[in-house]
């Protein structure tokens, strides 16, 4: 079993542990009244990762701890500046697996072993409110460092963290960073105990190839694509272990990171060879279609419970929403099985490797070495034109099944109109987010016209099903009707979406 929670703290160095008459008085700092000793603990940690340091090169800390009152496993993964969230589990003397799932994402399956081992006596201090609440906790500790990689270097030194009560607001950390300015006390260069073990105990830091500085040109096409690549792959990444967990929203943006880059390794493929990018893309179609089908069913649930308790409850005849919870748990349990069974499989590891791969060695073609307006702009044309087609076929058809395929053919062709111009950003400024943003005017008509017409098609089979039972039938007709409305308003509204999206002078404003 694992718990979590937001660690929010700041470290400094400190010129002792054992005389600490150089920390300042914080009374009266922020609204802290009392500072209490909590006395001293022993803290004997050991930290793991590979072999290549993979955990260490994504700011990622892992390590198994005795003493203290958070002894056992404790994983730390960054959040912002001086955030991170902490998973705990129980101390065992093995590395529990729900663990090593979580790290997965950033070790791509390769060996976790001990690296450094971190001993620390730590004295604590509580920074308490008029109320008595703790704010904050003081800590100074005495660190010593060796290598556990067959070296017998040791380090040593002092530092002191602060770091927040969970509902402590952020400015007292900047009131208490400006209180031991004041007084010599200045931030750690090092962002974590482990970094800096590393470096002093001549571990060394993460070994990454440097053959990518060698063949990007600066400010290049190659360099705009590649930077929006990185984003997208460090997102999907970092949102691995929260889609393990389930934690909310977490699918969906790791939905949208797998189909940002799989589109745009599709439009620019006159910067990447797609005999390389290809196949990714195809890996990366299967995660996002594992992946969507919790994610849909969210979506779907959610629009037909907003539905169903907008109805006046005299229209509410039979088990209805008794029937569509049923349903919604049923579908929700195997979507959530697809999800984890995905993550754990073969397919997926070899994703991840492919996506470092690309990062770390990318498969340029000529042209990525060329300025990028031209480039840039022919890669969102080109989506752009394909966008167009399939928006006038669609308007040419007569309601029914066929537009409806359509519509939704029109919709994915936005998206990836849309995605090609955000790489395009960083050269080709405000008229690709001009273009990015009409086209999403597009896309979300688009899309509310797809979750109808998916609404539809499971507002009949539930209908069946309750038709079936001897239910009545009355409310999920009511509902369908409904969603049939909602269509055709998206239809007539799509004409006026399209016109603006295709002003000329929104393609004008891109050509170089």
């Amino acid at each position: 079993m694992t718990q979590s929670k937001r660690e929010t703290e700041r470290k400094y160095d400190a010129p002792s542990a054992d005389d600490t008459s150089w920390l300042p008085d914080l009374t009266g700092v922020d609204g802290i009244v009392s500072v209490v000793d909590q006395g001293i603990d022993e803290l004997d940690a050991v930290y793991h990762d590979t072999e290549d340091l993979r955990l260490a090169g994504a700011s990622a800390t892992l390590r198994r701890r005795t003493g203290g009152p958070d002894a056992g496993w404790n994983l730390k993964l960054p959040l912002s500046q001086d955030s991170r969230e902490e998973v705990h589990a129980p101390l065992s003397e093995k590395l529990p697996e729900t663990l090593r799932d979580l790290v997965l994402s950033r070790t791509r399956g390769a060996e976790l072993a001990p690296v450094v081992r971190i001993r620390s006596t730590r004295r604590t201090r509580q920074l308490v409110d008029s109320e008595g609440a703790v704010l904050a906790e003081l800590t100074v500790d005495q660190v010593r460092a060796e290598s556990l990689r067959g070296m017998t270097t040791l380090a040593a030194w002092t530092e002191m963290e602060v770091e927040l009560a969970e509902d402590t607001e952020v400015s007292l950390l900047d009131a208490v960073d400006k209180a031991l300015h004041k007084n010599g006390i200045h931030r750690a260069a090092n962002p974590s105990k482990l970094a800096r073990a590393l470096e002093e105990t001549g571990v060394g830091g993460p070994r990454l190839p440097d053959v990518r500085a060698e063949i990007v040109v600066p400010g290049s096409a190659g360099d705009d694509v590649l930077t929006y690549v990185d984003e997208q792959i460090r997102t999907l990444v970092r949102l691995d272990p929260a889609v393990r967990r389930d934690v909310p929203d977490s699918v969906h943006r790791m939905r949208v990171a797998c189909r940002r880059l799989r589109s745009t390794l599709r439009s620019y493929r006159s910067v990447l060879d797609r005999e390389i990018t290809d196949p990714i893309r195809d890996d990366l179609k299967w995660l996002g279609g594992e992946l969507g089908a919790e994610r849909d069913q969210e979506v779907l649930m959610e629009r037909l419970g907003a539905r169903l308790e907008a109805l006046p409850t005299e229209l509410v005849l039979g088990p209805v929403a008794a029937r569509l919870k049923a349903w919604n748990v049923a579908n929700t349990d195997e979507a959530r099985r697809r999800t984890l069974d995905a993550l754990r499989s073969p397919r997926y590891l070899a994703l991840l490797n492919s996506l470092a791969e690309l990062t770390e060695q990318p498969p340029l073609r000529r042209k990525a070495a060329r300025t990028p307006e031209k480039v840039m702009a022919k890669a969102i044309f080109k989506e752009y034109d394909r966008l167009a087609g399939r928006v006038a076929h669609a308007l040419e058809l007569s309601p029914g099944t066929e537009r409806d395929v359509a519509l939704h053919e029109a919709r994915k062709s936005a998206k990836k109109t849309r995605y090609a111009t955000e790489p395009a950003r960083a050269s080709l400024g405000k008229p690709a987010k001009r273009l990015g943003k009409r086209v999403k005017a597009v896309q979300k008509v688009l899309g509310d016209h797809q979750d109808s017409v998916v609404a539809r098609d499971a507002l009949r089979k539930l209908a069946l099903a309750a038709h079936a039972a001897g239910e009545p039938g009355f409310t999920w007709g009511l509902l369908y009707g409904q969603e049939q409305a909602v269509a055709a308003d998206r239809e007539r509204e799509l004409p006026d979406a399209w016109a603006e999206a295709s002003k000329p002078g929104l393609r004008k404003a891109l050509t170089p």
